[in-house]
């Protein structure tokens, strides 16, 4: 089978397309016919090596991909022959708390991942996907979409209640389009008015508004938020910046509001007053994507609802590179995936 793998170097440049055997389904395992795959944030910091100088190489990266069923191991009753799988982003994480254990089977960074025609999984590690969706569509779900659940609907949002979301990334469209089916009302925020009048697009479709907000042209939007909220501020941040927009969302936020930690687009260095949030009571929630079982509540919701995620481009299995230069430029406006 053809592999995508990072083997000596990182750098997207320095991916290499490689030949295994294809795998085998031992006890308990099912083996997958990849059909898509999805790119994140990570998975680029995986291949630059800027994720960690400590992968297990030669790695297959990519965490995100549905497949086909096309072998059972011993003992598997969960999925059979046949039918369409995503793999959960840890497999080993089946439901209740986040462990250590869990986080070791990570896939693409801890484990190798999905960029492969095949991928053999434990059958308690994938989830079937809704049918309205095609496989490029399904592919986006496993890490981003589960990451944007786990961030609002599994901390308690409620119809009428406010969120801020940083960015037009993946999981933000993601959280947009569950806080508009819960009944919340969203503002956003993005550096390009294309992208945001984009956003209210997707708003529209929903029969909702969506406040945009241009961080470039209002540098202080956490002020914005708070001029646009009567001086309240949000009930939920959906925080993919980190070190620097925690401190705007801080101030963004209402008193007792949930603040979901998610990501470092902004990089890991800097110092935040951790005061505005010993005053407000604000909650802050560490999120690494999701269970199994978040994963399975929130494809009943996508099903129910006929949610479609958003798609920019589809490359081919061969553009690989490409795919990762695209999505590394920041020109795309929803999910970049592979197709097998």
């Amino acid at each position: 089978m053809k592999t995508i793998e990072i083997t000596a170097e990182f750098g997207i440049d320095a991916l290499v397309q490689q030949e295994r055997p294809e795998p085998v389904a031992g006890p308990g395992q099912v083996v997958l016919k990849m059909n898509a795959v999805s790119l994140n944030y990570r998975d680029l910091l995986v291949v630059r090596g800027e994720y960690s100088r400590n992968l297990p190489l030669p790695l297959i990266p990519g965490s995100d991909g549905v497949g086909e069923v096309v072998a059972i191991g011993d003992g598997v009753s969960r999925v059979q022959v046949g039918d369409r799988v995503a793999g959960a982003f840890m497999p080993a994480w089946i439901d209740g708390p986040l462990t250590k254990e869990a986080t070791q089977s990570a896939m693409g960074g801890a484990i190798n991942g999905v960029l492969a025609e095949y991928a053999v999984l434990p059958e308690t590690g994938v989830v079937a996907i809704p049918d309205h969706l095609s496989d490029a569509e399904a592919s986006t779900l496993p890490c981003a979409a589960v990451t944007a659940w786990h961030g609002l609907l599994e901390l308690g949002l409620r119809p009428g209640q406010t969120v801020l979301l940083l960015g037009t990334g993946g999981v933000s469209l993601f959280a947009l389009q569950f806080a508009l089916m819960t009944g919340a009302q969203v503002i956003i925020t993005s550096s390009s008015d294309d992208k945001l009048a984009r956003a209210q697009e997707i708003g529209a479709k929903m029969r909702a508004n969506v406040t945009a907000i241009n961080y470039v042209t209002t540098p202080d939007w956490g002020k914005k938020v708070l001029e646009l909220t009567d001086k309240q501020g949000v009930d939920y941040v959906v925080e993919v910046g980190g070190a620097g927009t925690l401190a705007q969302s801080l101030r963004a936020i209402t008193f007792g509001g949930t603040i979901s930690l998610i990501g470092v687009l902004t990089g890991n260095q800097g110092t935040v007053n951790p005061v505005p949030a010993v005053m407000k009571g604000v909650q802050m929630a560490g999120i690494y994507v999701g269970s199994r079982a978040m994963f399975e509540r929130m494809n009943r919701a996508i099903a129910l609802h006929q949610i479609r995620p958003v798609i920019d481009r589809v490359f081919g299995f061969d553009e690989t590179p490409e795919a990762f230069h695209y999505f590394a430029s920041g020109q795309h406006f929803g999910k970049v995936c592979i197709s097998f």
